[in-house]
């Protein structure tokens, strides 16, 4: 253990009973305790320096880093790395310079509480996140775990259910698990009747859809009727031919530019809740679009920026990917976006008048990728009978940075 200075120690609801000797052995030899008001209450501080959580929990960072040399030990609740203050500062401190200790998370124990299966279930945290992310989470079936630190959290996320069609689903709320005051309260989220329950709980879903729901899968291609919008609308088919160009891969980031109703941004969010995007629009009515649908399809931290493109995107973070669904028509549109892409980045285009398509053709000429065509008709009726009635042709343009 040469050299490494910070500890982590996570504690359960049964306080330093539950530790292991190593583990309190590094909270007895810090010589600085950090932690929240519960937690520093459990130990014997002596004189000892300590420190609270601030807000926001990133300013901890430099004043604990001003203490490198000395032993610090950080006392965290559960497992810190399961969405845990351990993830936030392995970000920042080297992890060659710290011991990691943790207890058993809020998820294992729910799981051993209800017999889930660890390996079938979503398991995410609404600490200090917008509720609305359980909307991306939501499915027939899904079982999920949601961590809380607001008693009125429970009902929230009843009422979130029964809006997204899901008041069928089995809740339970587990509180103080492991603890002296250990308490379950199960209902279904339509007959949710528990205004507040415990301030640091555990929320167990059994997903169960109402009769009526229209099914929503995390794969690109969600039914147009999905997004509100005003006719600027990548449709369907060409939405999931245009996300499978752009291949997702967790943790990515997106420039959807000329967002439109931003529906490529929210389904790129969708295929993997750690994707990010920023979606830019210059059209005020339709940045309320773009909010509408990240906020009701479960992309709520998607990036929205009010501007036009190129000029609005100089300050934003280097994109993995972007995809142009408008503003084909400015000559500084392709190159800007190319430029912004790292090594291995993907660009992909759509055009659908003829000179949005000859500047397709003249940028793949000289930048190699591939053009495709996508043609998409549809059966509507006309009288008695029916008839394919073609939508506009897409020219799409995918090119890999080399």
């Amino acid at each position: 253990m040469t050299g490494k200075w910070l500890s982590i120690v996570g504690i359960g609801e049964d306080g330093l009973a539950g530790l292991t000797p190593a583990a309190k052995a590094l909270i007895d030899g810090a010589d600085v305790l950090v932690g929240g008001e519960r937690h520093l209450a459990m130990v014997q501080v002596d004189g000892r320096e300590t420190l609270t959580w601030p807000r926001p929990l990133t300013s901890l960072i430099p004043k604990i880093e001003q203490h490198r040399g000395r032993k610090v030990c950080v006392l965290a609740t559960g497992d810190p790395m399961h969405f845990g203050i351990g993830v936030t500062l392995a970000r920042h401190l080297p992890i060659d310079e710290t011991i990691i200790v943790p207890s058993l998370s809020a998820f294992t124990l729910a799981c051993a509480r209800l017999g889930w299966s660890t390996s079938e279930v979503d398991c995410l945290t609404l600490h200090g996140r917008p509720l609305d992310l359980l909307r991306a989470y939501t499915r027939p079936k899904a079982k999920l775990l949601v961590l809380t630190d607001d008693g009125e959290a429970p009902a929230q996320i009843a009422a979130t259910l029964c809006d997204a069609g899901y008041g069928a689903s089995r809740m339970t709320v587990l509180e103080h698990m492991d603890g002296e005051n250990e308490g379950r309260i199960d209902g279904t989220a339509r007959d949710w009747s528990q205004d507040r329950t415990a301030e640091f709980n555990t929320v167990a879903v059994e997903c169960m859809a109402d009769p009526d729901t229209p099914r929503r899968t995390r794969l690109p291609g969600l039914p147009d009727h999905a997004f509100s919008h005003d006719g600027q609308l990548t449709k369907r088919e060409v939405r999931a031919v245009t996300i499978s160009a752009l291949a997702p891969v967790a943790g990515e980031l997106l420039w959807d530019v000329g967002a439109g109703c931003g529906s490529v941004a929210v389904e790129w969010m969708r295929a993997d809740p750690r994707n990010r995007a920023v979606a830019i629009e210059r059209n005020s009515k339709r940045l309320g679009l773009i909010a509408d649908n990240a906020t009701a399809l479960g992309a709520p931290k998607l990036d929205i920026v009010d501007g036009e493109a190129p000029a609005a995107l100089g300050d934003l973070e280097a994109p993995d990917a972007v995809f142009v669904g408008g503003g084909l028509s400015s000559d500084a549109m392709l190159p800007a976006c190319w430029e912004a892409l790292p090594p291995g980045g993907r660009l992909v285009a759509n055009a659908v008048t003829v000179e949005g398509e000859k500047a397709l053709f003249d940028w793949c000429d000289d930048h190699d990728g591939d053009l495709s065509r996508i043609a998409i008709s549809r059966a509507e009726p006309v009288g008695s009978y029916r008839l394919w009635r073609p939508s506009h042709p897409v020219t799409q343009y995918t090119g890999v940075k080399p």
